[in-house]
Formats: structure tokens, C-alpha cells, sequence
């Protein structure tokens, strides 16, 4: 997923209806948004689609109904990979890979346990990509079950076997990124950052753009973002949309994703707070974060003369 342009890959919801099914038209709307917003791509069943929640035909059901409502727009790329053995992850990627998606994202955190060292991650590594043929493949340093964050040398071997193309890294740590930028360069290979702390800096580093919950709140102010970071002329309203992120960080992780759920309601979504993973109660304080985060940003978009859909 290599691009001159930097992209915004938003990492999808699931809606749910108040039953606990999935809401498929809600997730037509929802995709739609993403487009209109801008997104170069999407990121289906990922953490942020409660995708430990969902069952494997859920999973493949979500995947293509994406794709379809996408159409060929822009690339999708979903998860494949959820712990076992080997031999039956690289069945599922292979299930995932023939939904339709650009790549398939393996889970770090569930190809080695949290106490196995670095060369038995690196084996499996090499055994799945070995027994899922030349699929495309890619990385989320997913924070569940733990976050296994790889290192600059690791992915950089990764990446020189030509079938990884896609990274979402969640290290949080800029000197990490420039490496592993450093190393993967010359590639047909994307690293897009999940951290807002360091939007910006990223994308100069080299980064082919941003994958973050941020963009299940307001998708076109992330795509305003990859589409102006390095303007000169705008160099204050990028320092504004930086420092917005990183005031609202916490406000926008707590109680997630039943609060950005909310906070699409608000925007005009026809979608439920519904959601299957347990996140904690969402109160009446979340309530009154959520309702001054709007009005924050209808102002901050206001004055970037952002369009907007809903």
C-alpha cells in the first residue's frame, strides 16, 4: 500500500443493532463516510470492529460487505490472524484473503506469547507467510491481548520477502518510526501511524499516513491533516489540529468505542452505542465530554473551512 500521497486508512466499527446483530446498513453509511471524508483505504475487523467479539463468518460477512459497498474506491485490508496454530491462522488468512482485500493484517500479539522471545516469533512469522502462498500481507501492533511491538530490524526482514506492504504501528515512539522507516525504504510497503501524539512529525519522517480512532469521530479532519501537514502557509492551523488531538486524546479513548459511536449519533449516523466488548459504563460524563469534543471541533472545523457530509 505504498503511496506518494499520504492516506488515512480509518480503523473501522462494527455497528451492532440493539439485539446485538450487526447492523449492515448502518455500515453501508458508515463506509460511505469514510470515502466522502477522503480515506485513502480501510481497515476492516480490526480492534476498533470489536473483532474479538465477532465469529469467523462475522468476521468474512463484515469484510465483504465492506468491500462491496467500497466497490474498488480504495483498497481494504482486514485481520486474519486469531491465535491457534500455525496451520489453521494461515487457513483464516487465506478465507480473508479470498473475501477481496488488498492485504491481510496478522496480529503480533497473537503469533508468540507474551514471555517467548523474539526468534520464535520470527519463526511463525516465516511459517505463516510460507503456507499462505504470495498473499499480501501486513502488521497491526494490535494492544490486545498484549501489545508485542516489533522491532526496526524485524519488520525491515519482513518487509525484504516482497509480501508485506502494510504496517499500523502503535510503538508511540518517533525515534522507532525513522527507523523502521529507514530500513523499509525502496519498498512497496506503507507504515501508517496510529499515535495523534506525533501526527505530524511522522507523516515529515516519512510515514504514508495516519490509522487511528480519531478518524471514527471526524475522518475529514484526519484526511485535512495527511492532505496539509507540510504547508507552510497553513503551518498554524496544522499546529491547531495537532494540538486538538492530543488535548482530546483521553477523551476520546475512554469508554471507546461506545463514545465515538455517540459521537457519530450526534454527527447525524443512524448507528446504536451498542457494542458487544466491555468497555465500562458510559455516564453521564462521558455524555458531557462528548457534547464539548463536538463543539470543539465544529469550531476547529468551521474555521479550516472543512466540508463535511453528515
Amino acid at each position: 500500500m505504498e503511496n506518494s500521497q499520504k492516506g488515512f486508512i480509518p480503523v473501522m466499527l462494527t455497528p451492532f443493532l440493539s439485539n446485538g446483530n450487526i447492523d449492515f446498513p448502518a455500515l453501508t453509511q458508515l463506509t460511505e463516510i469514510y470515502l466522502q471524508a477522503g480515506a485513502s483505504g480501510l481497515f476492516a475487523n480490526c480492534l476498533s470492529s470489536e473483532m474479538f467479539e465477532l465469529t469467523d463468518k462475522e468476521r468474512i460477512q463484515a469484510i465483504k460487505h465492506v468491500i462491496k459497498v467500497a466497490n474498488g474506491a480504495v483498497p481494504v485490508v482486514a485481520t486474519g490472524t486469531f491465535g491457534g496454530e500455525i496451520a489453521k491462522q494461515a487457513d483464516f488468512v487465506k478465507e480473508v484473503s479470498d473475501a477481496g482485500v488488498e492485504a491481510v493484517i496478522a496480529i503480533t500479539s497473537l503469533l508468540a506469547n507474551e514471555n517467548e522471545t523474539d526468534e520464535i516469533f520470527n519463526e511463525r512469522i516465516f511459517q505463516l507467510l510460507s503456507q499462505t502462498g504470495d498473499i499480501p500481507m501486513g502488521f497491526y501492533e494490535c494492544p490486545v491481548p498484549y501489545k508485542r511491538v516489533l522491532k526496526p530490524k524485524q519488520l525491515a526482514d519482513f518487509v525484504a520477502t516482497g509480501r508485506v506492504v502494510y504496517h499500523k504501528d502503535t510503538c508511540l515512539d518517533l525515534v522507532q518510526i525513522k527507523e523502521k522507516l529507514k530500513l523499509t525504504d525502496g519498498n512497496a510497503f506503507g507504515l501508517y501511524d496510529a499515535y495523534m501524539g506525533h501526527a505530524v512529525e511522522s507523516l515529515k519522517a516519512g510515514a504514508s499516513g495516519l490509522s487511528c480512532i480519531q478518524g471514527n469521530y471526524f475522518p475529514e479532519l484526519i484526511v485535512w491533516l495527511c492532505d496539509h501537514y507540510s504547508d507552510e502557509s497553513l503551518n498554524d492551523e496544522v499546529q491547531a489540529v495537532q494540538q486538538f488531538l492530543i488535548d482530546n486524546m483521553e477523551v476520546m479513548h475512554h469508554v471507546y468505542p461506545v463514545v465515538s459511536k455517540y459521537f457519530l449519533q450526534k454527527r447525524g449516523l443512524n448507528i446504536s452505542t451498542f457494542t458487544r466488548r466491555n468497555v465500562g459504563a458510559f455516564t453521564t460524563s462521558e455524555v458531557k465530554g462528548m457534547e464539548t469534543l463536538f463543539d470543539d471541533y465544529t469550531s476547529l472545523r468551521n474555521n479550516l473551512n472543512i466540508k463535511v457530509f453528515i
